[in-house]
């Protein structure tokens, strides 16, 4: 583990400093909304603009690159993050902040990109594992830390988002000093949605449920917190509280997904949500302790259900079509994240600001009753058929790929270059795999699973 850490720690420290402003940023773009007395709705809008934006660069992004360059693309994306934040205080307007929201999704977008495709180059079908557990605490830390940096200034001067401004900066540093290398870039390849239903119905519908859900919480989450008579304290406390409740939840639900039905997990996790959703809708803000645990239940076993999803998908997939089904399920995550801000803002303004709760319940109602449904389609799977779960961070696709599960051939191809020796007449390779295993099964849907 730690000679995995040693390999990539100027990495880690460049993430580290990207999720701290991250963090930071999302949470004081919508308090300071607050502060400029935006309604509920049009702080929905701002805030979904992230997330547009995210979805958008996990797009261009990858073409960028495979044109320009890692190096190029990175200290382009980090310099317009920086002078993106800055805007925020000079122009107060939704439409503008709406359009740097999405500025900014699209360049942590590439910036995740582009720091796990060095990651993932870094990697060994030994420390490819390693590597994204540390990555995958890292982000739930950074992002949970980034909140108490709000505490450090008024939210409604302009110093923290000078500070956001500085901490992008700062990652650029690590990160481009240690990339000594530029790995060979491939934008992670897709598969088409109805094959990917056909394949696994509940992976494609928990996913953008999910990522409906992770709207919601990191949209208005703030806002909700500010509209309870938080403090800014409070509300860093209360955000963290998520971070917190995913870091403790993420790898003992995945573990149990191992040895029972991965459906079965799932719909129990929704079940859990709806229950934390409907504590927290009761409760006022005379218990601050309730408060932050009810939040952090929801945060805990809703994080586990993005990797669930990926999990459960790829055990009717063989390796080889793992990496585009996975690219496939953060973008459908990523779409259900651009309408949860909308959501639970139309919610908050139906019913005030226990809307957030409502929402969250609502959405894992329809989680669980469509996990329940498609027990009753589908047999389950021999728990040792199934594939080892793998916390993934929800960043981009490409981390998504990284799992140790999947078929990496250039791992395989550097390790049969070491293993070679230098031969006189060997014969000729055939010219293709199929003269090779004429019979053998190419790749796709399990056989029998589908």
């Amino acid at each position: 583990m730690f000679d995995a850490i040693k390999s990539a720690w100027a990495l880690f420290l460049g993430l580290a400093f990207i999720m701290l402003g991250n963090g930071l940023q999302g949470s004081l773009v919508a308090v300071r909304a607050q502060f400029e007395v935006f309604n509920t709705s049009v702080i929905g809008f701002v805030m979904a603009g992230y997330f547009v934006g995210f979805f958008l660069g996990s797009i261009i992004v990858p073409r960028l690159v495979g044109r320009v360059g890692h190096v190029r693309v990175f200290g382009a994306l980090a310099s317009l993050a920086s002078f993106g934040v800055l805007v925020y205080p000079i122009f107060v307007d939704p439409i503008a902040w709406f359009l740097i929201r999405v500025l900014t999704g699209v360049c942590y977008a590439g910036l995740y990109i582009i720091c796990e495709s060095w990651l993932n180059d870094r990697a060994t079908n030994e420390t490819r594992g390693q590597l994204l557990s540390v990555y995958m605490i890292i982000s739930l830390l950074g992002m949970g830390g980034g909140q108490y940096l709000l505490n450090l200034y008024s939210p409604a001067d302009f110093q923290l988002f000078t500070i956001v401004s500085v901490l992008i900066s700062l990652s650029v540093v690590p990160v481009l000093v240690s990339a000594a290398r530029v790995p060979e870039f491939e934008a992670p390849e897709t598969m088409g949605p109805l094959r990917l239903y056909k394949a696994s119905p509940l992976g494609v519908v928990s996913m953008f449920l999910v990522g409906t859900s992770a709207g919601v919480v990191m949209g208005m989450g703030p806002s909700f917190a500010y509209q309870q008579g938080l403090t800014i304290a409070e509300v860093s406390v209360f955000m963290s509280a998520i971070f917190v409740g995913g870091f403790i939840f993420t790898w003992p639900i995945g573990k149990l997904s191992d040895i029972m039905d991965r459906r079965t997990v799932i719909m129990i996790a929704a079940v859990a949500a709806v229950a934390a959703g409907a504590f927290g809708a009761s409760l006022g803000n005379d218990n601050k302790l309730l408060v932050f645990i009810a939040v952090g239940l929801a945060g805990g076993v809703t994080f586990p259900i993005y990797s669930l999803s990926i999990a459960y998908t790829n055990d009717y997939l063989s390796p080889k079509q793992m990496v585009a089904a996975s690219s496939a399920l953060v973008m459908t995550n990523g779409l259900g994240a651009m309408l949860g801000p909308n959501i639970g803002a139309g919610a908050m303004e139906l019913f005030g600001p226990s809307g957030f709760y409502i929402t969250i319940a609502g959405i894992h109602v329809a989680m669980a009753a469509f996990a329940l449904w498609r027990m009753t389609r589908r047999a389950a799977l021999p728990a040792e058929e199934q594939g080892t779960f793998v916390a993934v961070p929800r960043t981009s696709a490409m981390a998504a790929t990284m799992s140790p599960e999947y078929d990496h051939p250039e791992d395989d191809l550097v390790e049969e270059e070491q293993d070679l020796e230098p031969m006189d007449d060997l014969p000729e390779p055939p010219e293709s795999a199929e003269e090779t295993s004429p019979t053998e099964h190419e790749g796709g849907i399990k056989d029998g699973k589908q």
